[in-house]
């Protein structure tokens, strides 16, 4: 059980997902975990499952050892520039905010708070996330602090920062591009027979089955995909006809334009 409280600086999706998340892993209790956001009353209902909620940032603040901010870039200056008279320098910040680098956080912060970035995604809540972590800070502790926080919410890597905005694309964004491949293979299970509820359960447990063949094998994922091409069948015919319409491109080009647009 993690003895340290936690605040939560934005209850929007993210912040609500890493939360929920936290509650789940059954890890940490639920009072010890405070969540703010301006408009309070969209996060009320937090408090029936005992996190504190509130509508002031000091309150996340005041005797947490774990600060996460998660708030909107364009807001981050503002946030951490009106807490910074209340951090102490046995603190830990976290910004899980998208393109904000340490080196700014520092000028925001001053130079005695410890800071990590951290890119998770929405999976998170159900502790299935992949969050990739960097840092600047040298203390062996702090580190096990911020991973054995993250380490419960699903998969964690430490990359260089110059890699947070690479991250962002591949892991955070992810998410939304599976989603949609999810979707178009349960829309072509609707054209082949299934209703849109067996479609969808069908093809969300393939995705499912097949990234954990690659996480769990540790196999490239052609290795995978050879095992079930068979000569003149069904599924290269179908794999093909997917490459001939710019399957493989479009990904591709789809995650580097994310990237330019960060």
């Amino acid at each position: 059980m993690i003895a340290y409280d936690i605040g939560i600086i934005g209850g929007g999706n993210l912040g609500r997902s890493i939360a929920m998340g936290l509650l789940f892993s059954e890890k940490i209790k639920a009072s010890n975990i405070t969540m703010t956001r301006r408009k309070v009353h969209l996060i009320e209902d937090l408090k029936a499952k005992g996190i504190m909620v509130t509508g002031s940032n000091a309150d996340a603040v005041k005797g947490k050892k774990v600060i996460i901010v998660a708030v909107k870039p364009h807001q981050t200056e503002k946030v951490i520039t009106e807490i910074r008279p209340l951090l102490q320098k046995d603190q830990i910040l976290v910004s899980v905010v998208t393109g904000v680098k340490i080196e700014v956080l520092k000028e925001y912060c001053g130079p005695d708070v410890h800071i990590f970035r951290a890119m998770p995604n929405t999976a998170i809540a159900i502790r299935e996330s992949m969050t990739c972590i960097s840092t600047r800070d040298d203390s062996a502790e702090n580190k096990d602090i911020v991973f054995s926080i993250f380490d419960q919410l699903g998969k964690t890597i430490k990359i260089d920062e110059e890699l947070m905005d690479a991250s962002t694309v591949l892991a955070a964004c992810g998410i939304a591009y599976a989603l949609r491949f999810i979707r178009a293979a349960s829309q072509g299970g609707i054209e082949i027979g299934f209703d849109s509820s067996t479609a969808q359960l069908i093809a969300s447990q393939t995705v499912r089955g097949a990234a954990g063949l690659l996480i769990e094998g540790g196999e490239h994922p052609e290795y995978e995909i050879d095992k079930v091409t068979t000569p003149m069948g069904c599924t290269i015919a179908g794999l093909n006809e997917m490459e001939h319409q710019g399957f493989s491109s479009s990904l591709i080009k789809g995650i580097l334009t994310s990237y330019n647009n960060i």
